[in-house]
């Protein structure tokens, strides 16, 4: 069983992913780390992200750096959309996910074009959306958990940038795929989005 996930950031399509993973006992990936690699690379090698060839550069990557706590920086996150956004960076990144979806026994995986670039052939796709100003708050209380001092019009401006560089992107935009089921997660507990997803998810493999 090969699960797709996709949607903005800060949507829930995270926590959904997991929690499907566990259900169903398969692996999960979130591709975002792998963006959020790159841009760590990118960084640490004094590259420039809005130069393609810079970001192609900081491709090639250990997998020991997905466990680095920096990956969930928000300025990590920040120079990861710039970079997600070079078509060579997809291109370098693909096979690395399409080898994990389509491993013995299926996985699921999360990012922004899983049900649309990555595994077309998914045998469940949703697509997870909340709206700007709740993806917005739901960030800055993360942020600021983590002692971070980002006020929220920052964070709402910066998701709104993010929103708007990711779907208008030339290759693997951010966009539902045809047969992806949606979830909308604004108004949602987190039980009752996991319990939402799980029933859609069945309900798909039912069909």
């Amino acid at each position: 069983m090969i699960i797709a996930v996709d949607g903005p950031a800060a949507s829930g399509k995270g926590t959904i992913a997991r929690a499907l993973a566990r259900h169903y006992g398969i692996p999960h990936l979130d591709t975002g780390l792998l963006y959020r690699a790159v841009a760590t690379q990118v960084t640490r090698l004094d590259l420039d992200p809005a130069i393609e060839a810079d970001a192609v550069a900081a491709c090639d990557f250990d997998d020991q750096l997905l466990s680095d706590p920096i990956l969930r920086d928000d300025a990590t996150g920040q120079v990861a959309s710039i970079v997600s956004a070079h078509p060579l960076v997809r291109a370098a990144l693909l096979q690395r996910q399409r080898r994990f979806a389509h491993q013995p026994g299926g996985a699921v995986l999360d990012g922004r074009d899983i049900g649309t670039v990555i595994a077309p052939d998914a045998d469940a796709k949703l697509f997870v959306r909340a709206t700007p100003t709740i993806r917005a708050r739901r960030r800055h209380d993360e942020l600021h958990k983590r002692g971070g001092a980002i006020s929220y019009d920052q964070v709402l401006s910066d998701i709104r940038t993010r929103d708007d560089r990711d779907s208008s992107r030339s290759t693997a935009p951010l966009v539902a795929a045809e047969d992806a089921m949606e979830l909308d997660t604004s108004f949602l507990s987190i039980d009752a989005a996991v319990s939402r997803a799980i029933a859609l998810v069945d309900a798909r493999s039912r069909g």
